[in-house]
């Protein structure tokens, strides 16, 4: 278990350096935006308490919220995201003492339900960041804009980067 946390408290530093140092500053013919540290979020085990992930994920976003000028998007998105994160899971993958156990990946998922999984959550945080940031719907298509672009150029960075991760799980 020891390893475990280790992985995740350095998931989790290299996550938000690499979102606030890089990616907040790269934004694809100005409406899409890698969101790459909601991989962390995703990447947590099925089976950690619900009172912890709430918590790692409002102090994932705060902290990215801190440094991106975003007063409580990324907070308030992050959090509503962890509270998808079961039901997400559980629609794609058999609900079992087995499924617990998962860490989500590609390795322990399979390429096609991960992708799914993957996809689904991103669109969420995407439409939900999106609709926080801009807080009305007299800019629907622009929200849609943003979302989708953002949601497929994150979803491609998240999927490399899974890619790139050796997992045992």
């Amino acid at each position: 278990m020891n390893k475990d946390i280790i992985i995740f408290t350095f998931l989790f530093i290299a996550m938000v350096l690499v979102q606030v140092l890089v990616c907040n500053h790269i934004a694809i013919f100005n409406v899409a935006v890698p969101l790459i540290f909601i991989y962390f979020i995703i990447r947590l085990p099925i089976a950690l308490g619900k009172g912890a992930l709430f918590s790692l994920s409002f102090l994932l976003g705060f902290i990215v919220d801190i440094f991106s000028d975003t007063p409580g998007v990324n907070s308030l998105a992050c959090t509503l995201l962890a509270a998808a994160k079961h039901p997400v899971f559980y629609a794609y993958i058999a609900k079992d003492d087995k499924t617990k156990e998962i860490i989500p990946s590609i390795s322990s998922m399979g390429v096609s339900v991960y992708c799914k999984y993957l996809v689904t959550m991103v669109g969420i945080y995407c439409l939900l960041a999106f609709s926080i940031e801009y807080f009305n719907f007299a800019n629907v298509k622009e929200i849609v804009i943003l979302s989708a672009s953002s949601c497929a150029l994150t979803f491609l960075s998240l999927l490399a980067i899974d890619c790139l991760t050796i997992s045992k799980t």
